[in-house]
């Protein structure tokens, strides 16, 4: 299947004609305003420039999606399919209207006056209120099936439903409430600033917004071939080569996206050629792709949306969480590149030829790509929001574009990359604004301590011991979030699993930055986890591989990254890996991860110094396991046991040479 067929089964509309033309001016005005927020905030605060958001991005998702739904559009053959219907017109008008209602100053019967006014009714809201504020969650959770899917609407109608409903529930069940009237959680998702309002939409209004715009001034100027390029180039010539060039891409893109499945198509459809010349088989090569893709969202410098809700939760600077990520990053793309050389050796890969220009050229002729991107880090360093850095940045980079002729950002183009960058996060806005109204009904309804209740004492009901009730919690809080990213997008399966998972680990003594990161790598990770892992489905749209068999493969190369997280939060030593200790301890416990990614890519990938049989993988499983652990005995111990994999392998590979000779 060609990248054009994937591009058909998008929900994305091509729009075409005035709609087009109409759309694209609508987005470059949400990006102005965005990039004039930055340094001029509106005085009236920032739930304001929140509901103006809103009714910005809502009613144009709601146009730039399909609804799935088999409308007629008349006999007229004029009429565009891609465009929207009479049907998305009138749902976009509605959400125009009904997000706008908080700010308008005309009364509407017991509602409306003004947004001072609005905020008045907190407590008590008026009949308008109810009926405005349940059309506009309504219309969000249609924006959220559009651009994502039934899962998460499902989820947060279920949340709805648990907070309206739960006070009928036997008061022993472990869940039930008191009950919230639908007053009260009209109140707390449309009026008070959680909700919609909440912060993960103001991470997408601020952070997210101007970060998509910056990587749509990227691509526009040239960053993508740039970076692929380089790719191949670092490489040359050799049957590991295009493995490693397509984790190296996935790596540089990344910056680019911040998107797993978008990198994925991107890296494919210039890479796959080359993959499948050097004989990679299709699956294999398909997981490969979505592997380096999801990286996108763990790379620094600009990580996915969850990152940013991170710093926003724990009150940090934005550079601090790029901090966190950077040993778990380079654990990451270890276990990908340890898995690219082992499949170079069982699948025999030839070396394929491609002409390119040398390291040193390209860098001395597009290497300024790099400087936008090494702006940003030195403007968080010297204490600057990320919002200005990232604005500092985008302005570097279009300066920076007139070095190439066939590039530079000329007004039209970047018009084009404005629009496109704001149309990028429609769809993650819509997401955010469902988080938030799932978080404030689990916040609202205590359902939250209930379950962190609920995990710890499953773990102290098979267990006494406080250090195997920590383990066990972190194993039912890895699947609890892996099971929910399997219907909910990475933003909001961080979001809600913060609120549930975060205070069962933090009551247990780990500290709140080690359970940030842990939920979030699981977030991540769950894009890559069967049934629904999106990046294997665009790799294999790509490859042509088969869907379920590319999603295994895409596990195998992640797998060491599943283990690593694990290190955050079970042992204090774990926290020098997101360098929240000395940099001392930040260089050995990564040089202890590293080792013990390498153990796990051994039993994935069932290749040592030569082919390994069931014995050394047996005890590297457990090698590797014990070495993250990160206390002075189990390293101890791990050592011992991939020393002893290593020795059988040396004592297997000398058999099988005598056998031969």
């Amino acid at each position: 299947m060609s990248t054009a067929g994937y591009e058909e089964e998008k929900p994305a509309r091509q729009l075409t004609g005035w709609v087009h033309h109409a759309v694209t001016v609508a987005c470059v005005l949400i990006g102005l305003f965005a990039l004039y927020q930055v340094f001029f905030p509106l005085a009236q605060g920032n739930q304001v420039s929140l509901i103006l958001f809103l009714a910005a991005v809502l009613p144009l998702t709601l146009l730039c999606y399909r609804s799935g739904l088999r409308l007629r559009r008349g006999s007229d053959p004029a009429v565009p399919r891609n465009n929207p219907t009479v049907f998305d017109w009138l749902l976009a008008a509605v959400a125009l209207v009904a997000c706008l209602y908080p700010v308008l100053p005309i009364q509407i019967g017991d509602g409306g006056g003004g947004f001072d006014e609005f905020l008045s009714r907190q407590g008590t809201p008026g009949m308008v209120d109810i009926i405005v504020g349940s059309l506009v969650v309504l219309l969000v959770l249609e924006a959220c099936r559009r651009t994502t899917g039934w899962p998460l609407p499902i989820v947060s109608l279920l949340a709805l439903a648990y907070a309206y409903y739960g006070g009928y529930l036997p008061q022993g069940a472990a869940i039930a409430h008191a009950g919230v009237d639908w007053v009260q959680i009209i109140s707390a998702s449309f009026i008070q600033s959680t909700g919609l309002y909440g912060v993960p939409l103001d991470v997408a209004a601020t952070y997210i917004v101007l970060f998509t715009i910056y990587g749509a001034v990227l691509e526009a100027s040239g960053a993508s071939k740039f970076f692929i390029d380089l790719s191949f180039a670092a490489f040359k010539k050799s049957r590991a080569a295009p493995g490693r060039t397509v984790t190296m891409a996935g790596f540089l893109m990344g910056s680019v996206s911040g998107s797993g499945t978008a990198t994925t198509v991107s890296l494919g459809s210039v890479t796959w050629p080359v993959l499948k010349r050097a004989g990679y088989p299709s699956e294999n090569a398909g997981g490969m792709l979505a592997a380096a893709g999801i990286g996108a969202i763990l790379s620094p410098p600009t990580l996915g949306a969850a990152a940013f809700i991170i710093a926003e939760y724990l009150g940090v600077p934005y550079l601090t969480v790029l901090v966190w990520a950077i040993v778990p990053t380079i654990l990451y793309y270890l276990g990908i590149l340890l898995a690219v050389e082992i499949d170079a050796r069982r699948y025999g890969t030839r070396e394929v030829e491609v002409t390119t220009e040398s390291v040193w050229r390209l860098l001395g002729r597009f290497g300024y790509h790099l400087i936008s991107l090494a702006t940003i880090v030195l403007f968080l360093a010297l204490d600057m929001s990320a919002m200005r850095a990232v604005v500092y940045a985008t302005v570097v980079q279009i300066v920076l574009s007139y070095l190439d002729r066939e590039h530079r950002l000329t007004p039209i183009k970047l018009y084009r990359a404005l629009a496109t960058g704001v149309r990028g996060v429609l769809s993650v806005a819509a997401v955010c604004a469902a988080a938030g109204v799932i978080a404030a009904m689990i916040s609202r309804t205590g359902l939250g301590l209930q379950l962190n209740s609920i995990l710890v004492n499953t773990a102290r009901a098979i267990t006494e011991n406080p250090t195997a009730v920590l383990i066990l919690t972190a194993i039912f809080a890895a699947l609890a979030v892996s099971v929910l990213g399997l219907a909910v997008p990475v933003t909001a399966s961080f979001v809600i699993s913060w609120v549930i998972i975060g205070p069962a680990l933090q009551d247990l003594g780990v500290a709140a930055p080690a359970v940030a990161m842990f939920v979030f790598y699981f977030a991540v990770l769950s894009e890559v986890t069967p049934p629904t892992a999106l990046a294997a489905v665009a790799a294999s749209a790509i490859t042509g591989g088969r869907v379920i068999a590319t999603m295994w493969q895409t596990w195998k190369y992640t797998l060491p990254a599943f283990l690593v997280p694990f290190a955050f939060v079970l042992t204090d030593n774990g926290e020098g890996l997101l360098g929240l200790r000395s940099v001392l301890d930040m260089l050995w416990t990564g040089a202890v991860g590293a080792l013990a990614v390498a153990a796990l890519a051994v039993v994935t990938g069932a290749w040592m110094i030569r082919e390994a049989g069931w014995p050394e993988r047996v005890l590297c499983a457990p090698a590797a396991a014990l070495l993250l652990y990160l206390s002075p005995v189990t390293m101890a111990i791990g050592a011992g046991l991939l020393a002893a994999a290593v020795v059988v392998n040396l004592v297997m590979r000398r058999t099988s040479r005598q056998a031969e000779e």
